[in-house]
């Protein structure tokens, strides 16, 4: 019975060889068709999937405008924290108080890729952005605000 058993395996890892090779072989002859890219020595034309989860930003367009109204959704549904927003009461046009963001800080070091807080977003402020570069001595350096300074309230976001 032990004699089957180690034929057995014999023939199953001959097989599995044989399979690799084959695969091999055919990205030996179609070389056209290879989709590994020559890190780091294409840095600057490198451009990662859409589905790429690189860290949270938020996005700003060319008037210094964001979609963060400040509800704190984000926050609250961040499993551990690696979302904080410090928010300032501002006058709007018509004389009412609206809350607005002072700083929307991400603290990447602790974030867990788990989307939650992008996903419960009502205004669509956060996206993942395609930065997957990291390494760095000092933790402070992943604490990063998310708004620009001197960013406001893109006009229509409520």
């Amino acid at each position: 019975m032990n004699v089957i058993k180690y034929i057995s395996g014999i023939f199953k890892g001959i097989i599995s060889l044989w399979k690799g090779l084959m695969v091999t072989g055919y990205y030996f002859v179609h070389p056209g068709e290879i989709v590994t890219q020559q890190y780091p020595e294409n840095r600057k034309e490198l451009k990662m999937f859409d589905a790429f989860k690189g860290e949270v930003t938020m996005p700003h367009n060319e008037n210094n405008e964001h979609k963060c109204t400040g509800c704190g959704i984000c926050e609250m549904n961040c499993p551990n924290g690696s979302i904080e927003i410090i928010s300032k009461s501002v006058i709007s046009e018509d004389g009412k108080k609206k809350r607005a963001i002072d700083q929307h800080i991400y603290h990447l070091d602790m974030c867990t890729f788990c989307e939650l807080c992008i996903k419960s977003c009502p205004s669509k402020a956060l996206v993942w952005g395609q930065e997957f570069e990291h390494a760095v001595y000092d933790r402070s350096k992943l604490t990063k605000i998310l708004n620009k300074p001197g960013s406001t309230l893109m006009k229509g976001v409520e």
